[in-house]
C-alpha cells in the first residue's frame, strides 16, 4: 500500500494549505481585503498568518515518508537529491520574483534589471516564499538525516532559544520592532538593499536570512509529527472505521491533541516575553502555529482516516495536495502576466489584472472586499480545474 493511500488526510492538509496560500496572495485588490485574509500588521496572528507555517509543517510531514528511503540509499544519494531539490525550488522562487522580466516605466515596457540603473535601491528581490521553503527544507533535511528524534527535539528548542537570544542581544531599541530587529542589518550586508522586499516602508525582508532559522525548526517539528504518525498509524485506516476500543486510535489521536495543546499554550506563554510575530518568525510564533497545525492535523486524521470520510470537500483539497508546488507557481505566474498587459479604457490605460477587478469583480453586490474575495476564489477555482485535469491524467509534477 502506498503512502498516499494510507495517509489521505496528509494530502487534504497539504492541499488545504496550498489553497489558502493562493487565496490570500491573490485578492482582486489589495485596497479591499477582509481583515482575516490580511497578515497582522506586526505582532499578533491572524488566520492568514497560519498558512505559511502550516505549509512548512506539511513539508516536514512529507519528509518523514521520504527520508527513510534516502537513508537506505546512502549519503551520496541523500546529498544529491536534497541539494538538487533545494536549488530547483530556490531558483523557481527567484524566477517568480523576476518574472515576467518586463515592467511598465514612463509608458514603455522595459526590461526589469537585476538592479535598477536609475534607482539603485531597487532591484530583483532574492528571497521570498519558495526560497524560504527551499532553505528550511534543506537544513531541516540535514538535521533529520543525521540526528535521532530525541536529539532533534533538543536541538530544535536550542535553535529557538538561540534565535531569541540573537534578537534580544543584537537588536536596537525595541529588539522586536520593525526598525530594531537585528536581521535587517544582516540582510543588507549580505544581499544588498536593492534585493530586499520593499513593501514595509523601511529596509526589511519578511523572508530574510536570520528569520529562516526558526523556519527550519517548523519543518523539523512537522517531520517529527509525520514520523510519529507513520510509525504508529494503522494500515487499515484508509479502508474502514477504527473501533473506539482500538489502542492505536487512542495512542495517535490523544498524543497529537495533547502535544498540540501543550505547544499552543507554550507558544502563548513565550509570547509574553518574545511576541508572536510572523514577519520576524519569532520562536513563540513557531510553537504557537505548530501547536495549531498539530491540532488541525489531528482533527483531519480523526475525520478523514478514522471516520473514513471521503466527500467533495476532501476531494477538492486533495487536488491541490497532489501537485502543490506546480499549482502554487502557476497561481503566481498568471497574475504577473496580466499585470504587464495594458488595456485602453475610458478611464485611461490600466493593466488587465486591475481591469478585471475594476470592471468585473468590483460590481459584485456588497462591500468592495466581497468582490476582491470573489476574484481570489475565481482564481482558486481555475487552479483547481488545472490540478483536477492533471490528476485525472495521473500527471504529478515533482522536483
Amino acid at each position: 500500500m502506498s503512502t498516499k493511500q494510507r495517509y489521505y488526510s496528509l494530502d487534504v492538509f497539504r492541499g488545504a494549505t496550498v489553497a489558502l496560500m493562493i487565496m490570500v496572495n491573490n485578492p482582486g485588490s489589495w485596497d479591499y481585503v477582509f481583515s482575516p485574509l490580511l497578515h497582522a500588521s506586526w505582532h499578533g496572528c491572524t488566520p492568514t498568518d497560519l498558512v505559511f507555517p502550516f505549509f512548512l509543517f506539511a513539508v516536514g510531514n512529507a519528509m518523514a515518508f521520504v527520508l527513510p528511503g534516502l537513508q537506505a540509499a546512502g549519503d551520496s544519494v541523500f546529498w544529491r537529491k536534497v541539494i538538487k531539490r533545494t536549488l530547483i525550488i530556490f531558483l523557481i522562487g527567484l524566477f517568480l520574483n523576476w518574472w515576467p522580466f518586463f515592467h511598465w516605466k514612463d509608458n514603455s515596457l522595459v526590461f526589469k534589471d537585476w538592479v535598477d540603473g536609475d534607482n539603485p535601491i531597487y532591484g530583483v528581490r532574492i528571497l521570498g516564499v519558495l526560497q524560504r521553503i527551499a532553505l528550511a527544507y534543506f537544513f531541516g533535511s540535514i538535521l533529520a538525516y543525521f540526528l535521532k528524534p530525541k536529539s532533534l527535539i533538543i536541538f530544535s528548542f536550542f535553535l529557538l532559544l538561540v534565535y531569541w537570544g540573537l534578537c534580544y542581544a543584537f537588536g536596537t531599541g525595541d529588539p522586536y520592532s520593525l526598525a530594531g530587529w537585528f536581521g535587517n542589518a544582516v540582510d543588507v550586508m549580505i544581499l544588498g538593499e536593492s534585493h530586499l522586499y520593499g513593501g514595509e516602508g523601511v529596509v526589511f525582508d519578511p523572508e530574510g536570512i536570520m528569520s529562516t532559522i526558526p523556519c527550519v525548526v517548523q519543518v523539523v517539528f512537522g517531520y517529527l509529527v509525520g514520523l510519529f504518525i507513520k510509525e504508529n498509524g494503522r494500515v487499515n485506516w484508509i479502508w474502514s472505521k477504527v473501533s473506539v476500543e482500538d489502542s492505536s486510535y487512542y495512542k495517535v489521536l490523544s498524543a497529537l491533541m495533547v502535544t498540540g495543546f501543550i505547544m499552543l499554550v507554550g507558544g502563548w506563554i513565550w509570547s509574553l516575553g518574545f511576541p508572536i510575530n510572523k514577519k520576524i518568525w519569532t520562536s513563540s510564533y513557531v510553537l504557537y502555529t505548530t501547536g495549531l497545525a498539530i491540532l488541525t492535523l489531528g482533527l483531519m486524521i480523526w475525520y478523514v482516516e478514522i471516520q473514513s470520510v471521503r466527500n467533495s470537500l476532501t476531494s477538492f483539497f486533495v487536488v491541490f495536495g497532489k501537485n502543490p508546488l506546480f499549482i502554487y507557481i502557476l497561481s503566481s505566474i498568471l497574475p504577473s502576466i496580466l499585470e504587464v498587459v495594458m488595456l485602453d479604457t475610458s478611464d485611461g490605460p490600466i493593466n488587465a489584472l486591475s481591469a478585471s477587478y475594476e470592471y468585473i469583480f468590483s460590481k459584485v453586490p456588497g462591500p468592495p472586499e466581497l468582490g476582491s474575495l470573489v476574484f481570489a476564489v475565481t482564481l482558486l477555482a481555475l487552479m483547481w480545474l488545472i490540478g483536477y485535469l492533471l490528476d485525472k491524467k495521473k500527471i504529478y509534477i515533482k522536483v
